[in-house]
């Protein structure tokens, strides 16, 4: 938000709310914004030069409460919101107007509102015809995007079609303003922004944005990092596969990499990464499950081999998947360890949701796959715990 100056009212709406006025906070923030005060200033605030009319600013606030005269209850809430400014020192007379049946926010008031300026300058990206403002603007929209509208009214109708429609806003930018910045081939700028969009919109797979700016300045270590590490956040915290954008984007960095001329022995220290092997089964990320495999089906064309998927899930007493607690994490790290010890080096095994391991258990049997849960199970369980582990095992087929 700009700097501010004296008899200027700023609204914050973008990742949370708060109102400030000459260096005082009037609302939001330390203060309690979810009163109908607070909520009749963000609806007028936001709605501007449209107003609201009298029939919807009373199904907004009151809602399906049984009130014997509305038009009453809403001019209670308007004076007691007018004393609750003035007390903090605002000219709250008139700064909400009616006309006609309509009520307005005072135009009198000067009033910097972060939406409406976000909305404003993505606008004006929209209708330049000169590239170079274009993305300028295009990149100032992004940084003046601060977070979900109005995060704490997320279970009110039209709050969250508003965050709805200014979210697909904001990726419209950021995607406009990565085209820009890709043909003008300033990675710099493009990682800055793939950094800020990631870290407002999270889940949105807005790494690939960073990710491509890496490799395109020769960092092509950090962009593949970058991947695992987005990739198991996906995983661990959210339960999401990758998208077929990020894989997309990894296949692109694939590539792209280029290796210096090296020698046969040299290449094949490097792929061999271990000069003391590791006991128990090979434990890896996601993506590089998925290429073993995929790997594994094709050399099932050739025949003469058993493999089966095993899908390992944290289960409390009642047999229902461990939701969110302190003592999750600890709980699979643990299970982590007593699957990895059960299963042969040639296994390969992977985290994939918050309570959740993939093992790919090559060359084996039904049978064998009974011995290895049992085997599971007994690293896993301690005493009367209730938190067990429920298997699910598919074989796998060679599919042309």
């Amino acid at each position: 938000m700009a700097k501010e100056t004296r008899d200027t009212l700023y609204v914050r709406m973008l990742g949370g709310f708060s109102m400030r006025w000459n260096g005082e906070l009037l609302a939001g923030g330390s203060k309690a914004n979810d009163s109908q005060s607070a909520y009749l200033l963000q609806i007028l605030i936001h709605s501007g030069e449209r107003g609201v009319t009298r029939d919807r600013l009373e199904e907004l606030l009151f809602a399906d409460r049984d009130i014997g005269n509305i038009h009453h209850a809403l001019q209670s809430v308007i004076y007691n919101t007018k004393r609750k400014l003035q007390k903090c020192g605002f000219p709250a007379e008139s700064c909400i107007e009616q006309r006609k049946g309509v009520f307005y926010w005072a135009s009198s008031v000067p009033t910097v509102e972060d939406a409406s300026q976000f909305e404003a300058l993505a606008r004006r990206a929209e209708e330049t015809k000169d590239i170079d403002e274009r993305l300028a603007l295009y990149i100032d929209a992004c940084y003046a995007y601060g977070g979900e509208f109005l995060p704490m009214q997320t279970g009110v109708i039209w709050a969250a079609r508003e965050a709805r429609r200014l979210k697909e806003l904001f990726c419209v930018c950021v995607e406009r303003a990565t085209e820009l910045l890709r043909v003008n081939q300033d990675y710099f700028q493009m990682e800055t922004l793939g950094v800020y969009a990631a870290g407002i919109d999270p889940l949105s797979d807005w790494e690939t944005v960073t990710m491509e700016a890496l490799a395109s300045l020769g960092r092509s270590e950090d962009a593949r990092r970058l991947y695992e590490e987005t990739v198991q956040l996906y995983l661990n915290e959210e339960g999401l596969r990758p998208s077929a954008r990020l894989m997309e984007q990894f296949d692109r960095l694939g590539e792209s990499m280029q290796h210096r001329h090296a020698v046969l022995d040299q290449i094949q220290r490097e792929l061999t990464g271990l000069s003391h092997p590791e006991s128990g089964g090979y434990v890896c990320n996601y993506p590089v499950f998925l290429g073993i495999y995929r790997m594994v089906e094709r050399m099932l064309e050739r025949g003469g081999q058993s493999v089966y998927l095993m899908l390992c899930t944290l289960v409390d007493g009642k047999g229902n998947p461990m939701k969110d607690s302190e003592a999750l994490e600890q709980l699979v790290t643990r299970m982590g360890d007593a699957v990895r010890f059960s299963i042969r080096r040639g296994d390969a095994m992977c985290r994939y949701g918050r309570g959740q391991y993939l093992v790919l258990l090559v060359n084996t049997t039904r049978e064998n796959c009974n011995v290895i849960q049992k085997r599971i199970n007994k690293r896993f369980l301690v005493g009367r715990e209730r938190t067990g582990i429920e298997y699910y095992v598919n074989s796998v087929f060679w599919t042309p």
